[in-house]
């Protein structure tokens, strides 16, 4: 019988991480994961998709399809293979490194521990369960941290997903929300990026007055962000607008005629694209320009990835209740309960599937930064949750 252990998790954990993958560039580390479920005899998949309308990628999923040919639930679990790109300020090998309990490196975290995690459960319960119920669709998926989401968008839109009963998405939830080792989230913000133009005058810097100055407009506008209203959820709090670009150019000695703010706008359950222009209006009214402006939502692949949107399910919702009752029998305490307060693959799947989704993971720390490292304790312990799990719901 096999028996999952943790130097084992920690040895493919350590294989992913050596293996660069930033998004876009994530052929190396599918093609590993692929030969690791074949050289496990598990039945394994390449998707292969082609993203048309906006950035011309051609990219990959691989897909683990353990069906039993028996009626039951049919649960997924997805992972993301692509990390962040290499950043500055790095005093560990981002590539791997081991200290005490941690193992550093870029994707050590996010989220390359959650997908060795699944990895070592479905091979020990495809070793010790070759008879149960249902189905197991298994997707490690590519450019989760690139723009729109769009491994699993093409999952969901080629029908792979549609039978879905439960998700597990194993992104590192203790690592993100900050709270000890076992934590759930129920639910998370969802988002949209965009971008507000303004259309001034031009004049000679000499004589500002005889222009309409789109720069000086577009930073009126930005300080009346902090004044917008968000709606305030009782589980996800309320929204956020943060700035992440801004463009504009007088040259030399000119009024600059054009400006343009990027902004990435978090919101919560009851907020949408409509919600979000209202305020935008009421912000630049409040901010008395004089230019005229257009606001533009960023151009999507498809009318499902426009936006990543909110949700949030019921802890008492039957295969919750059982998931959060097998972290408290393996980790032998309660888990902690959290909302993730921004986007991934998981608001595509608790918003276009009709089936709840939870997101559990490791603890650690530095994600998207310098330093990144996971508890390999917590990597152990998701593995055997998950693998418990799916013991308690498919084979009893």
């Amino acid at each position: 019988m096999y028996k999952i252990e943790k130097d084992q998790t920690t040895k493919l954990l350590m294989d992913l991480v050596a293996i660069d993958s930033p998004y876009f560039e994530e052929d190396n580390i599918m093609n590993f994961v692929l030969e690791w479920f074949s050289s496990n005899h598990m039945e394994a998949s390449v998707h292969e998709y082609h993203e048309k309308k906006v950035t011309g990628f051609k990219g990959k999923n691989i897909i683990v399809n353990l069906d039993s040919k028996k009626s039951g639930p049919v649960i997924c679990i997805n992972g993301h293979l692509d990390t962040v790109k290499l950043c500055s300020g790095w005093t560990t090998n981002p590539r791997g490194e081991v200290m005490d309990d941690r193992l550093y490196g870029v994707g050590a975290l996010d989220m390359k521990s959650g997908c060795a995690s699944t990895m070592v459960a479905l091979r020990a319960f495809y070793e010790n369960h070759r008879d149960f119920n249902g189905r197991i669709i298994a997707t490690y998926v590519s450019v989760e941290e690139g723009p729109y989401g769009m491994g699993t968008n093409s999952l969901i839109e080629d029908g792979y997903l549609k039978d879905v009963d439960f998700s597990i998405a194993a992104e590192p939830s203790a690592g993100f929300t900050g709270n000890s080792f076992p934590d759930i989230c129920l639910g998370a913000r969802g988002g949209y990026g965009l971008e507000v133009e303004f259309f001034g005058v031009s004049s000679h810097a000499a004589t500002p007055e005889l222009g309409i100055n789109a720069a000086s407009d577009a930073a009126r506008f930005i300080c009346e962000l902090k004044n917008v209203h968000y709606v305030e959820d009782p589980h996800l709090g309320r929204g956020s607008a943060c700035v992440v670009a801004v463009e504009s150019d007088g040259g030399a000695c000119s009024v600059p005629d054009y400006a343009k703010v990027r902004l990435f706008w978090h919101i919560v359950v009851g907020e949408n694209e409509k919600t979000v222009t209202d305020e935008i209006d009421k912000a630049i009214e409040r901010a008395g320009i004089q230019c005229r402006y257009t606001i533009k939502f960023r151009e999507a692949p498809s009318e499902g990835a426009k936006g990543f949107m909110p949700y949030t399910i019921s802890a008492e919702e039957p295969m919750t209740r059982t998931f959060t009752e097998t972290i408290k029998d393996v980790c032998r305490t309660d888990p902690s309960v959290s909302y993730f307060q921004s986007i991934g693959d998981f608001n595509y799947l608790g918003t276009r599937l009709g089936a709840p989704v939870v997101i559990f993971g490791a603890a650690g720390s530095n994600f998207h930064g310098s330093n990144e490292y996971v508890e390999l304790e917590s990597v152990y312990k998701t593995a055997e949750v998950i693998y418990a799990f799916l013991e308690r719901v498919l084979t009893r």
